[in-house]
């Protein structure tokens, strides 16, 4: 076969042709022209082209209808222990609160944050959650509470208000104010002037006396008196009843206590006892959404502190 001759086809397509004879016929003609042969081009077809299948390993896992809905479920599930247990904490043994006021200063500041223990004095309907619009049963495993523990109550007059003070009269306690001077039982409470406490108020340093006070018993903490004989500063004889307690705030001057609005505190409405805190933010410095002033607005000497 000649050169002219293979011209279009390839060595495949030279041995679809058999015998001798049809390659004489074939070299008989010169050129596709002189044979008056329009010659096309073979091509070799192959199959079909088919997608190739991805390598086993990047195929995504198989799905089964109820993968989704068993998904669901177990976040459900993780959601409502973790609730159930956070409910059960704070009903049983701590529960945090802030402190909205001042009545409290300097022992609790406006900003800070403390954990109650609810077990110190037993449980009673307003140790539960919306316990309020329960009838009472009393209180259970009931502990007394010591004279100048720091307890968080519901206020007697509105129950759906917690309120923050000291318990400085026990039932049969005689207490009374003098002066600003704090009698039990006919006797005078110790009262030592210390280093003044400062605070700012709309910018300006103001100094507020401050002093050191004893219970019997041997229980201390700092009170102050913003206004010598100020309205609270002098009082009747208040005799605490059986089953209630006398509470005061150790800002004596700014505080509504036994001394007013509070009354005799009713055992049922003690909540648990204030043990520590363990934030503290000053209000005025920062807001909830100006976290970049949260570092210089934090009183870090605060953190982590027992409440005397």
């Amino acid at each position: 076969m000649s050169a002219a001759t293979c011209a279009g086809l390839d060595a495949a397509d030279a041995i679809r042709f058999p015998g001798a004879a049809m390659t004489e016929a074939i070299d008989a003609v010169t050129t596709p022209a002189a044979a008056g042969l329009a010659v096309t081009p073979l091509v070799m077809a192959g199959p079909p082209p088919v997608d190739a299948a991805p390598p086993a390993a990047a195929l995504p896992p198989p799905q089964v209808e109820g993968d989704t809905n068993d998904s669901w479920q177990d976040l459900l599930r993780i959601l409502i222990y973790a609730l159930l247990i956070a409910l059960v904490e704070r009903t049983l043994f701590f529960q945090p609160y802030n402190i909205p006021s001042g009545s409290m200063e300097d022992t609790l500041l406006v900003g800070d944050f403390l954990f109650v223990e609810k077990f110190a004095y037993g449980y009673s309907r307003y140790s539960l959650p919306f316990g309020r619009y329960l009838t009472s049963f009393g209180r259970v495993w009931t502990h007394d509470p010591a004279r100048g523990d720091v307890a968080v109550f519901a206020l007697p007059s509105e129950p759906e208000r917690d309120f923050i003070k000291r318990i400085v009269g026990l039932p049969g306690d005689r207490v009374q104010v003098v002066h600003g001077v704090l009698y039990l039982n006919g006797a005078l409470i110790p009262k030592i002037r210390v280093s003044d406490y400062v605070e700012v108020e709309n910018g300006y340093l103001q100094h507020i006396a401050r002093y050191r006070e004893t219970l019997p018993g041997g229980k201390s903490y700092y009170v102050l008196d913003r206004e010598a004989d100020g309205v609270n500063d002098n009082t009747p004889v208040y005799t605490v009843p059986a089953g209630h307690y006398f509470m005061m705030g150790d800002n004596r001057d700014d505080s509504d206590d036994s001394r007013g609005v509070v009354g005799y505190l009713p055992a049922e409405n003690l909540i648990g006892r204030a043990e520590f805190k363990f934030f503290s933010i000053d209000e005025r410095k920062t807001q909830l959404f100006t976290f970049w002033k949260w570092p210089s607005a934090i009183r870090w000497h605060r953190l982590f502190r027992a409440i005397d």
